[in-house]
């Protein structure tokens, strides 16, 4: 899946539902909303892949290479991979002789299977599958991570309960995502002429919000705000413990694309969590 920066807009209902349906944004969405990254996927194709965007080229892909190398892994799944473009980084690193993609798009999927490269190398292996059902069986990675993927799906806790179990102990998971207080709906630029300030708003953060986004014109993605101490507890649940927690600055890249961005260059837009399976004591003895 693997989706697209958030552009901290307010949630509406998608196109694909029919005009006069309500969905209460505290419940959880309803399953077709998955649809729409089969149907704009090659949307998200053109507009984040193959260099088409400065946050992933200049922020996402350095500091992925940049934490896996540190964790040493032999063994690495993507989850929500989308067209597989950082599996293929994953692929690309020293050490690593196994790497699976699973996402539930058949379409991201059929293309990262065009794009695998050809030659010597680590292959990637992509599987159909959601995140909170991974297919594998218990301590098969080294290392996981999910990039811009949690705030699209439901099922947060049983997702990162899955991570926990295909996870080997002392194996690293990797969680990105868009900054949970940063854009929370209704949080965004405020250029204030009236006072003669500028400011970021934040919007309604400890309320989970879910919906569906209109990023582009007439493309339709789902959206779910959780404050951050969702995913934290979670992954206390899951038995993976924090050993890092990043909040980089946006990348040039992103901050020239329009001259409002410069304002707001000492806001993160992305947060990364880096977190370790713990080993139990008899896991030690043995």
């Amino acid at each position: 899946m693997s989706g697209g920066s958030y552009q901290g807009a307010s949630y509406e209902g998608s196109s694909s539902y029919q005009e006069g349906s309500f969905h209460e944004p505290g419940s959880p969405l309803p399953a077709e909303a998955e649809q729409l990254w089969e149907v704009n996927s090659a949307w998200w194709q053109e507009c984040f892949t193959e260099g088409a965007d400065p946050e992933y080229t200049e922020q996402i892909i350095p500091l992925l290479r940049e934490l896996l190398a540190g964790a040493g892994p032999a063994a690495v799944l993507d989850i929500g991979c989308g067209e597989g473009q950082l599996s293929r980084v994953a692929a690309g690193l020293a050490g690593v002789r196994r790497v699976v993609g699973i996402d539930p798009t058949r379409a991201q999927l059929e293309t990262a299977l065009q794009r695998q490269p050809g030659g010597a190398g680590t292959a990637v292996r992509y599987a159909r599958g959601a995140a909170t059902a991974l297919p594998f069986p218990p301590a098969s990675f080294d290392a996981a991570f999910a990039c811009l993927v949690f705030e699209h799906i439901e099922g947060t806790a049983e997702a990162l309960s899955e991570v926990g179990r295909v996870l080997r102990p002392g194996g690293t998971f990797l969680l990105l995502l868009n900054h949970p207080l940063l854009q929370a709906p209704g949080s965004g630029w405020v250029d204030d002429h009236i006072l003669g300030e500028q400011y970021w708003r934040i919007g309604a953060y400890l309320l989970e919000h879910h919906g569906v986004e209109e990023v582009d014109k007439n493309i339709w993605i789902p959206f779910v705000h959780r404050p951050l101490s969702v995913y934290v507890n979670a992954l206390v649940a899951a038995g993976l413990y924090l050993t890092a927690m990043i909040e980089p600055a946006p990348p040039g890249g992103f901050l020239d694309r329009a001259e409002e961005y410069r304002e707001a260059s000492a806001f993160p837009r992305l947060l990364v969590l880096r977190a370790e399976k713990l080993v139990r004591p008899s896991a030690r003895a043995e």
